[in-house]
């Protein structure tokens, strides 16, 4: 630490122990005002997260000190400010996943573990039914056993074999966190906003999409590559097919085409070209994709059905990518190590041959329906995607990929096209 940073902490120090009259009293007075001491503690609390050194052990250690003999009001404290930030997060753009999935690649993993904790405690204030169905999923995907009782912080000490500086410290962190979010553009009604839909998932619906998620799965655990093709493809079949006649079905009964978006998150490395492969699956099932590179996801637009079999089978081909990728070889023939360009060069080689077999399965698929249903259809959906996609994204630029590793563009191309797909054919297993 240099001298300046040590001089400055005994400063905060002295300043401290000037106000230690104040602090004795409120520790001591049973006359005391609560609410004027747990605003000063919130205040204090959005001080010391957003303080610019970013030390929040040393900050979490100087509350403490700070407050002696009021652990139960610093609690209570720190529990309605996190929840205050959760619920200007979410007034923000960011729904429960995004919120967890940004704090797994920003913090570490008990920090990103409380936050979702926090986040189901805070949506308990609403109605389930004024939830839209995918905030649901999403706060289901985050739940876990958690005691609607007591505060959080102290507890999660106590469960987690922690002290009160470091749970506080974990605090400190979220709140700088939530404090400094970018502004999203909001996919879902807010909490409390929803209204109940009278028409539920149908059953074909939810078959169809469990007999994909099994030939997805399939695709994961095989060591085999012909063999994960041949499922993935078996896959978008299987959706391509139900898509479209699911979209002719509400066509002919009236219902207008809608569209919807959803976020997909990325992990780094190499986000831009492993967004290239989300958007050959997207191309391929008539969506479009938005990347926004720097926080780490993709916005997929497009009808419902199709957006969700996009994240199913997008999440799938990752694991593969990256699987195929490892299997290239972490060195050359030689004895050298492969580059990042290598890598990126594979993986948008990768998506590129991955993206021709996908939109010929939908392709083939379509042939089978009477073009004469099917083109104001598609002409409808078409429509609504552009529109849905100009108004959430005015101002988006096209942004070309160059390869620069022809050896990780050979690979990667051998590597989606190991063989030759008859969606057809019966599938092993």
């Amino acid at each position: 630490m240099s001298r300046r940073n040590r001089q400055k902490r005994a400063a905060k120090h002295k300043d401290r122990r000037r106000a230690s009259s104040q602090r004795e009293r409120w520790s001591t007075d049973p006359g005391y005002d609560r609410v004027a001491l747990l605003n000063r503690l919130t205040a204090a609390l959005y001080s010391s997260a957003l303080c610019p050194d970013h030390d929040a052990e040393f900050h979490a250690a100087a509350l403490l000190d700070e407050f002696p003999g009021r652990a139960d009001d610093l609690d209570l404290a720190a529990e309605g400010t996190l929840a205050g930030a959760i619920s200007g997060a979410w007034q923000a753009g960011w729904s429960p996943n995004d919120l967890h999935e940004f704090a797994r690649r920003r913090l570490d993993t008990s920090s990103a573990d409380y936050l979702a904790e926090a986040v189901v405690r805070e949506s308990w204030h609403y109605p389930v039914t004024s939830m839209h169905p995918r905030w649901r999923a999403e706060l289901a995907a985050l739940s876990a056993e958690i005691d609607p009782g007591a505060p959080q912080m102290w507890r999660w000490a106590d469960t987690h074999a922690g002290d009160h500086q470091s749970a506080l410290a974990i605090v400190l962190k979220l709140l700088r966190l939530l404090r400094t979010l970018p502004i999203l553009q909001p996919l879902l009604p807010l909490l409390g906003a929803h209204q109940h839909s009278a028409v539920p998932v149908s059953a074909a619906d939810a078959k169809a999409l469990s007999r994909v998620r099994g030939l997805l799965a399939k695709a994961e655990a095989t060591k085999f590559p012909e063999e994960a093709e041949a499922l993935s493809a078996k896959a978008q079949e299987l959706m391509s097919r139900y898509s479209l006649h699911h979209a002719i079905r509400d066509h002919e009964q009236g219902r207008a085409a809608e569209a919807t978006a959803r976020r997909i998150w990325i992990d780094s490395p190499y986000v831009s070209a492993k967004a290239t492969l989300v958007q050959s699956v997207a191309t391929a099932n008539r969506c479009r994709l938005v990347c926004a590179e720097k926080i780490g996801f993709v916005t997929v637009i497009g009808a419902a059905c199709d957006l969700e079999f996009v994240e199913l089978l997008s999440t799938s081909l990752l694991v593969q990518a990256n699987r195929a990728m490892l299997a290239a070889g972490r060195t050359t023939s030689g004895g050298q190590t492969r580059t990042r360009s290598f890598r990126q060069s594979f993986l948008l080689s990768y998506a590129e041959r991955i993206g021709e077999r996908l939109t010929a399965t939908s392709t083939t698929v379509s042939t089978e329906v009477d073009h004469e249903r099917l083109l104001p259809v598609l002409a409808a959906h078409s429509r609504a995607t552009d529109d849905l996609t100009n108004r959430l994204f005015p101002a988006t630029i096209a942004r070309m990929m160059s390869v620069s590793n022809g050896a990780g563009w050979s690979a990667g191309r051998i590597a989606a096209d190991l063989a030759q797909l008859d969606v057809r054919r019966p599938i092993a297993g």
